[in-house]
């Protein structure tokens, strides 16, 4: 189920690893095309071309059939999986990579700020992400406002590093004296990994990039150009990019039993090892769409992928699972045109150092998207 990052390369490392004579393998998903979600906060600033998906029968490999349809229930003590448009899909091994499903009416205002104004542009969006390009070429000064939900999210280096290139970019155009830059979060602190945050506090308060600990947005006024606040506070923006709520599939959360042991019924529960379910031993999930307390990236996911096709194939063969996954996840976080560090930890301890550079931009902006679609989404994995 699903054919996002986790999904697609799982299904292809699987179609490569079993008989395809004895094993079928099928990817189920309402999209047809694939982002590269990477891509979101470089179009902005033309870091890269907005020509960044592929189509999804396309990116799988020979013998992986594709099936175009929603997911709308999953039965996983009758092992099948129910379609909105095409009959049941019943399966004996069933990996679940829905990932996230982003609402922006979850916040009042902010669908009619984007859709009404020329001033919010909700950047996990691909949409908005082509737009606020346009929008960023013709701002010439006042108050650049990131905002981030209460929710879990995809990627969450994502936002910091929209603002720091945003910072740049101003900079690089001669009217940084001229605009606020400013970044919120509910939580107290910008990242949550250290030695990184430390880093990332320096540098932010070298360039005066403001940010705005244990904020909630509560509403957006388009018409005021305002963000209101749960604690009654209020922001102004004259160029907005929040973050949208991001939530479960509602194929997982209208009562799945697949997420009956998660807090609030968002996410599939599962080992954070094995990546198997915690009560179904057919079932496995990775990436955004499950429990696991790592950070929500595709370099996590691909990770992840690998563990679960070994672990799949194991079961297969009729053998036990072994192969775990010790919650390795990366961020590169682009500072400034030219310049990134990387974020590496695991659930145990952080691994790279908090340093700049630019072969770190060079590996993010110009290597990386070649190896995703040559190598991570065709199920190999040519980096350590």
């Amino acid at each position: 189920m699903g054919s996002g990052s986790g999904g697609a390369m799982t299904a292809n490392i699987l179609r490569r690893k079993l008989d395809a004579n004895t094993t079928d393998v099928t990817v189920v998903d309402k999209r047809t095309e694939h982002y590269y979600q990477p891509s979101f906060y470089l179009i902005p600033f033309g870091y890269l071309e907005p020509d960044q998906s592929r189509p999804i029968d396309e990116l799988l490999k020979p013998g992986v059939e594709f099936v175009h349809d929603a997911v709308v229930g999953i039965d996983p003590d009758e092992q099948f999986v129910k379609l909105a448009d095409s009959d049941d899909l019943d399966y004996d091994y069933l990996v679940v990579a829905t990932g996230h499903r982003l609402d922006p009416t979850a916040t009042p205002g902010l669908l009619e700020a984007w859709q009404e104004t020329d001033a919010v542009y909700p950047f996990y969006h691909y949409e908005a992400a082509l737009e606020l390009r346009d929008a960023l070429e013709q701002f010439d000064g006042g108050t650049f406002l990131v905002t981030q939900p209460d929710t879990p999210i995809k990627c969450p280096g994502a936002p910091l590093k929209l603002t720091m290139l945003a910072e740049d970019y101003f900079r690089r155009r001669g009217i940084r004296d001229d605009v606020e830059v400013v970044m919120t979060r509910n939580a107290d602190h910008h990242f949550g990994v250290q030695p990184y945050r430390d880093k990332l506090y320096e540098i932010w308060d070298e360039r005066d990039i403001e940010f705005r600990a244990n904020v909630s947005v509560d509403r957006v006024d388009p018409d005021a150009g305002v963000v209101h606040t749960a604690d009654g506070d209020q922001l102004d923006y004259d160029l907005y990019a929040p973050v949208t709520p991001q939530f479960g599939q509602e194929a997982i959360t209208d009562g799945s039993p697949l997420a009956d042991g998660s807090e609030d019924g968002e996410y599939v529960t599962i080992d954070k090892h094995t990546c198997r379910h915690d009560e179904y031993d057919e079932v496995f999930a990775l990436g955004d769409c499950e429990n696991a307390p790592h950070s929500k990236t595709a370099a996590a996911a691909r990770k992840q992928a690998h563990v679960v096709a070994e672990n799949v194939e194991s079961l297969v063969h009729g053998d036990g699972v072994t192969a775990e996954y010790d919650g390795y996840a990366a961020c590169p976080l682009l500072t400034e045109r030219g310049k990134a560090l990387v974020a590496e930890f695991d659930y145990e301890e952080s691994i790279s150092a908090p340093v700049e550079t630019k072969l770190n931009w060079i590996m993010d902006v110009n290597v990386l998207p070649s190896v995703y679609w040559d190598a991570w989404m065709k199920g190999y994995d040519p980096l350590p």
